[in-house]
């Protein structure tokens, strides 16, 4: 697994340069093209993109709205007037190496339903909200990243000793986000009979949970290790892993289509907190004092389209 990971962060580094030469190779055509077809190209592509070189892109504007989740402890969670967690780390230090400092960030809350619309409308620059990278979301919107690839598991209580794998959840009450793909993989992907018990984000799924209303959450494990590791805090028995991961859930930064530039900025910007000690250090900080197994090698990109 190491081996195949260290591989990965080779190809990962690799990224940006050719994405960078294909627009290089796409502009000398355009270019040969005559001032007939140029003009016409120009006219046609309005804010398809052509603006994105100059004060559109999130590569050379000077402030960013960025969207975030309020209610992940431990990932991104609203405390008072600020937000804190992993991923607000993580949007802060992305801003900054694109040359935006935490003065010029403006932080707005996103929900799973509302990510990718924020993002189309332009509500909303960026969006770093454990936001799942898949083929459906791709249509609709752009990724940086992945900056992390989580993985699926399932929170049970801690007295429970009836789930042992994800299929001992048949006829089980599980919690379902509306918007999360955590709920389909289970049900729909792994074809697992389970009940729904609907709740407004993961963070009432756990308080579900602790007051008897299901029998299990399923999502993202770094989702979880927040929301039990705060459990735990208050002094209660906090509900237990299961720790039979079922999916790689690539977390990507979420982008207009259109933006290469930015997403490139962000691709070297993820780069670079690998290579150096920045990701090992968000880590340790929001995930040190739980028993999950982080991984600290740069993911392999989706590539920047």
């Amino acid at each position: 697994m190491g081996a195949a990971r260290s591989a990965q962060a080779a190809r990962s580094a690799q990224t940006a340069r050719p994405a960078r030469s294909a627009r290089r190779r796409g502009r000398r055509v355009r270019g040969g093209a005559g001032a007939a077809l140029a003009a016409g190209t120009l006219l046609a592509a309005g804010g398809c993109g052509v603006a994105d070189a100059g004060e559109n892109s999130v590569a050379t504007k000077h402030s960013l709205v960025i969207g975030v989740n309020a209610d992940q402890p431990g990932i991104g969670q609203r405390v008072g007037d600020t937000y804190q967690g992993f991923d607000i780390d993580v949007a802060k230090e992305v801003a900054r190496r694109l040359g935006v400092g935490p003065e010029d960030i403006t932080f707005k809350q996103v929900g799973y339903a509302t990510r990718d619309s924020m993002i189309k409308s332009g509500e909303v620059d960026l969006v770093v909200a454990s936001y799942s990278i898949t083929p459906e979301r791709k249509n609709r919107v752009a990724f940086a990243g992945p900056y992390y690839v989580a993985h699926q598991d399932i929170l049970v209580p801690a007295s429970d000793n009836t789930v042992k794998t994800v299929h001992d959840l048949k006829g089980k009450h599980l919690c379902r986000v509306p918007g999360s793909i955590s709920y389909p993989r289970v049900h729909d992907e792994k074809g697992v009979a389970t009940e729904p018990v609907v709740a407004n984000g993961y963070a009432a799924c756990v308080d579900g949970l602790m007051a008897g209303r299901m029998d299990a959450v399923s999502t993202d494990d770094l989702i979880l290790g927040g929301l039990a590791a705060q459990v735990a805090k208050s002094g209660v028995r906090p509900p237990k892993f299961v720790s039979q991961p079922f999916s790689d859930e690539p977390y990507g930064i979420g982008i207009r289509r259109g933006d290469l530039d930015g997403c490139e900025a962000v691709n070297k910007a993820i780069t670079e907190m690998y290579q150096g000690p920045t990701m090992r250090s968000l880590l340790s900080k929001w995930f040190g004092g739980t028993t999950l197994q982080v991984t600290t090698t740069v993911p392999q990109f989706e590539g920047c389209d």
